[in-house]
């Protein structure tokens, strides 16, 4: 990797980008690391240069790509913060200062787990660039990982599955979440891995390339004769989604169907809509299977129309419609945020994901560590479903939520006072297991005193839970309040 090569990248994706600010950046890095050697040999600036090519390969803004050349020099230095922000303004400074903070974190222990993620979380809340550059000093760490001891590597691939992959999910940085994935895939699980790879890249890549061919053959001419322009993609399922689906599924590989989707990528949004018509014109759409997240984006800013049809020989097939700029954001998420801003507003900071506010407010609630561990894996980095208020608004939910973790979701009250729900506008019981795309209307009874105790057994959310306890816990306390009295007479 040379220096070059991350300029022109970052050229590429910004001509205005400073890229003297970046050579700076090297030229530094280069004489702090010095003859510094990482354990598979070679010269610790190699680290250094891609991690920073990773970050201009996702769109990340200049200043982001040269702390990522930077983001060791505090650690492997006598310099200060200050120093740094002398060399290369206050913000490259913060972003290094803060990816060096979570280069301390060790998540061995649980008390030092969860003070690690608490660490992680407060550095992402003040700028979400520190876990990005984080992201990408991990990639590159994954890719050497034969260098390192069996014990080590293990522990490393483990703690990218469970904590880092999930929030590049959560912040659709798709691109580095798969790599992440199918990397710690292969170290954890050797033997499944290399099942299914077998299975897969010689199986099964070779006929599902001529299918795909196929289906580009005739959407393309199709498209043509509506004079749209247009690229036709085909993207396969990552190796780990794959192993996952066949887990929680209980399903063998050849019953996983949508191992691969096509991607039609168009200039605008009424393209996108005129596609999925030319599309569904072509094969029969299958029923539920049509989702609109350009009328209604994901909570991560995911936009693109998705649609299932019976393709040619009755296969079932996936389409995925988009423009470019949906396209690049959800593959590099929120580090397309300045590639696709005015640049009056570039230097404006990320507004702040609501799961992260969510977690933060999590730990203020929590005292047992080990029950913060589980109400972030559940809350969070579970699989998230997307429901509606009547209204329109979308409210998103771990996998498995109730109608009465909607109903605390919207408001404390509500949840209190709930006594039913409407669920697609049908009577539905409160422990029912909420759907993608169900629209909830929860009822209440406004002289109903608080919340039923039966509900703790099966609701999902920490906040409902910790909302009930609270209001039970008071309702008690009135009740001996007002029995104390009655003694005292």
């Amino acid at each position: 990797m040379t220096i070059d090569q991350i300029i022109n990248k970052a050229r590429e994706n910004d001509p205005e980008t400073d890229t003297g600010l970046i050579s700076r950046a090297y030229e530094f890095a280069r004489r702090v690391h010095g003859s510094q050697k990482r354990e598979t040999g070679e010269p610790f600036i190699e680290h250094s240069l891609h991690t920073a090519y990773i970050l201009a390969q996702i769109r990340a803004d200049g200043h982001t790509v040269a702390a990522g050349i930077l983001h060791d020099t505090l650690e492997d230095s006598d310099y200060s913060e200050d120093d740094l922000g002398k060399k290369f303004g206050a913000d490259i400074a913060a972003l290094v200062a803060g990816v060096t903070k979570l280069k301390k974190i060790k998540y061995t222990g649980e008390k030092r787990y969860v003070e690690s993620l608490r660490k992680m979380f407060l550095a992402m809340s003040r700028d979400i660039r520190v876990i990005l550059i984080k992201f990408a000093d991990r990639l590159h760490n994954l890719r050497t990982l034969d260098a390192l001891p069996e014990k080590k590597r293990l522990r490393i691939a483990k703690e990218t599955l469970e904590i880092y992959a999930p929030i590049a999910g959560l912040l659709g940085v798709w691109r580095l979440k798969w790599q992440m994935e199918d990397i710690c895939f292969k170290y954890l699980y050797p033997e499944e891995f290399k099942r299914l790879e077998y299975k897969y890249e010689v199986e099964r890549k070779v006929e599902l390339n001529q299918y795909t061919q196929k289906i580009k053959n005739i959407l393309g001419q199709k498209l043509k004769e509506e004079g749209l322009e247009f690229t036709i993609e085909h993207r396969f399922k990552h190796l780990y989604s794959i192993y996952k689906k066949m887990r929680t599924k209980d399903r063998k590989f050849d019953e996983i169907y949508d191992v691969f989707a096509l991607r039609v990528i168009v200039p605008t949004v009424f393209d996108c809509y005129k596609t999925l018509g030319i599309i569904h014109s072509l094969w029969k759409p299958r029923a539920n299977r049509i989702k609109d997240y350009i009328a209604v984006p994901k909570p991560n800013g995911y936009r693109s129309l998705h649609t299932t049809v019976f393709g040619p020989e009755n296969k079932i097939t996936e389409f995925q419609i988009r423009t470019k700029e949906m396209h690049e954001e959800a593959l590099f998420g929120i580090a397309a945020h300045w590639y696709y801003k005015h640049d009056d507003d570039r230097t404006k900071p990320f507004k702040q994901p609501r799961w992260i506010k969510e977690i933060l407010d999590i730990q203020r609630r929590t005292e047992n560590t080990s029950d913060f561990i589980n109400k972030i894996k559940f809350d969070v980095f579970r699989d998230r479903i997307f429901v509606f208020s009547p209204k329109g608004d979308v409210f998103d939910l771990p996998e498995g939520a109730t109608p009465i973790d909607f109903a605390y979701a919207i408001h404390t009250d509500i949840g209190n006072k709930a006594t039913g729900a409407l669920v697609n506008d049908k009577m539905a019981p409160l422990d029912r297991n909420l759907k993608n795309g169900d629209t909830i209307e929860i009822i209440v009874d406004k002289k109903r005193r608080g919340p039923n105790r039966d509900w703790l057994r099966f609701v999902k959310t920490s906040r409902a839970r910790d909302k009930i306890r609270t209001a039970l816990k008071d309702s008690k306390l009135n009740q001996i309040k007002r029995i104390i009295p009655l003694r005292g007479k």
